[in-house]
């Protein structure tokens, strides 16, 4: 062998999977959009999404999933990207669910509205939201901003939700902003970057948080920025300098542990928050502890919404324990996360804190039998003045029924009562209608759908509610009623003061008694292919266990 041979190396070749090209991140938008708005076993629980509405979440989806992965993928040790890939591909499935889920027309827009306080004389509301998102270019950012402008105006609320800012359209807003950020006490920004480059993006939340920094604001939404860590520090000029917020919304908005993090740390005080919302996040457990941090220093706080976010045990017991300084809370929703039976002790001890909850949302949350019946103990004895309590999806059968029925009996101003996707057959229905025949004149709906149970739970909650005054809506749907089960129930509904108006859909009902097994869990299979786009080609909606 000669020398050159001898001298060879053979060059080494490494495959990176990420970042994904831009014509991947757009076929998965595609893909996405067929399924979202394809019809199957959600859409008919739930409702079919039109094509338009689809294409806009598969975008916000695809753009929340691509910021968290590639956070991911700059700490991930390996760094072929492989991992980021699974999480793009996991969390996508996962949002996709939820999409779904909420059904067609829900935003969110919708929930967290503009005007919260009444509107006072004269031209104080600047309103650009309407009609379809659009891009806005520099002169159309002049002539919209133009109100503005005007000597003497007395704007002090403004909404730019809806319109997606490029750099040359901020830098013509940032100055106009600038001149009347002293008058301005609310400010949604919300949904104000979509469809632009993360460089850009950033460069526009930039311009806006200097030209709005030193304002004093008592309302503040940035929610659906897909802002991730990077985005909340491009708002750091404008966070920092907010000390008397008392309302703040962080939606749909890729928030991870560090954005969680940073958002704590960027925020001088939250003494006066009285509203905080963030959900659809990525928080986790990791997350949740700084979600906590700003709670626990939210003594005010009277609307609390952390649903969606992925917390765990461990984060849930964490902002448990937080929400225990916050004695004023009202509205309390942190549905859908995995907090688990531990999470919900936490819980429930600190609920005899909290004596002025008028509404609760527990759905979702996997808090079983005991986890259950010991926040309804607490309740009943904390909080019998309750209008809305919601448990549903969280693996209650009959042995907790007493205990249920207990709490209600005790809750007699009660308007909205939800224990749908619960396992209480019979047996746990029969209880549990029994405690709300007698009193609960304000209750107004009943959702006990999918539940297992058949005739005999029917027919009682049927009498439960036949009788009570301004009473609008019965759902049994998705249990295992027989024919003349549904029509005792019709018989019972039109005998009494309520028609047959308030009785729900039952298009889901299954006379025969046979489970609606959903058992497509078609997750996301990694077989470990080298190429990204095999790894992306089959995202589809992930199923819950």
């Amino acid at each position: 062998m000669d020398s050159a041979s001898q001298d060879f190396q053979p060059r080494m070749f490494s495959i990176k999977l990420w970042p994904p090209s831009e014509s991947t991140r757009l076929m998965l938008v595609e893909r996405m959009t067929k399924n979202l708005s394809t019809e199957s076993i959600f859409s008919r629980k739930y409702g079919l999404l039109g094509k338009e509405e689809a294409h806009e979440n598969a975008k916000r989806i695809e753009q929340l999933c691509f910021t968290s992965a590639d956070e991911h993928f700059k700490k991930e040790p390996d760094g072929d990207g492989s991992s980021a890939v699974q999480l793009y591909a996991k969390d996508t499935s996962k949002l996709m669910l939820e999409v779904l889920k909420r059904g067609p027309g829900t935003t969110a827009e919708s929930e967290a509205p503009m005007a919260v306080t009444p509107l006072e004389s004269g031209d104080t509301v600047l309103d650009i939201s309407g009609g379809k998102r659009a891009f806005i270019e520099a002169e159309e950012a002049k002539e919209l901003l133009s109100p503005l402008t005007k000597p003497g105006n007395s704007y002090k609320r403004i909404c730019f939700s809806n319109r997606s800012f490029g750099v040359d359209a901020a830098n013509v807003a940032g100055p106009i902003l600038e001149s009347v950020k002293n008058q301005l006490t609310e400010v949604d920004i919300s949904d104000f970057v979509a469809g632009r480059p993360e460089d850009e993006a950033l460069d526009v939340m930039r311009i806006f948080s200097k030209a709005l920094e030193g304002s004093v604001l008592r309302y503040l939404n940035i929610s659906d920025n897909a802002l991730g860590e990077k985005g909340v520090r491009a708002f750091s000029e404008l966070l920092k300098s907010q000390e008397n917020l008392e309302e703040l919304y962080v939606m749909n908005d890729g928030i991870s542990e560090d954005a969680a993090k940073a958002l704590s740390e960027l925020i001088p005080s939250t003494l006066k928050l009285k509203v905080l919302h963030f959900h659809n996040n990525m928080t986790g457990d990791e997350g949740a502890v700084y979600v906590a941090e700003m709670v626990k220093e939210s003594p005010n706080l009277e609307n609390f919404r952390c649903s969606a976010t992925r917390i765990g045990s461990d984060g849930g017991v964490a902002l448990s324990e937080a929400l225990g300084a916050c004695t004023h809370l009202k509205k309390l929703d942190l549905r859908d996360n995995l907090f688990g039976v531990d999470a919900g002790i936490a819980l429930s001890k600190t609920l005899p804190n909290l004596p002025d909850l008028v509404e609760i949302y527990l759905s979702d949350l996997n808090l079983e039998n005991k986890g259950t019946i010991a926040v309804l103990n607490a309740l009943k004895q904390s909080a019998p003045q309750l209008e809305v309590l919601e448990l549903a999806g969280n693996e209650i059968n009959a042995k907790a029924a007493p205990a249920v029925a207990e709490c209600l009996t005790a809750m007699q101003s009660l308007k909205k009562l939800t224990l749908a996707e619960n396992e209480l057959k019979d047996e746990g229905a029969v209880i549990i209608a029994k405690s709300l025949e007698d009193g609960h004149a304000d209750l107004k709906e009943l959702d006990v759908s999918t539940n297992m149970f058949q005739r005999v739970g029917a027919r009682c909650f049927a009498r439960a509610v036949a009788n009570k005054p301004g009473f609008v809506l019965l759902n049994i749907n998705g249990n295992f009623i027989s024919d003349e089960g549904i029509d005792e129930v019709k018989d019972i509904l039109k005998a009494a003061k309520n028609s047959l108006d308030v009785l729900g859909s039952l298009d889901e009902n299954d006379p025969e008694g046979e489970p609606d097994d959903e058992d497509d869990d078609d997750a996301e299979n990694d077989d470990d292919e080298d190429e990204l786009d095999s790894k992306l080609q089959n995202v589809q909606v992930e199923q819950d266990d």
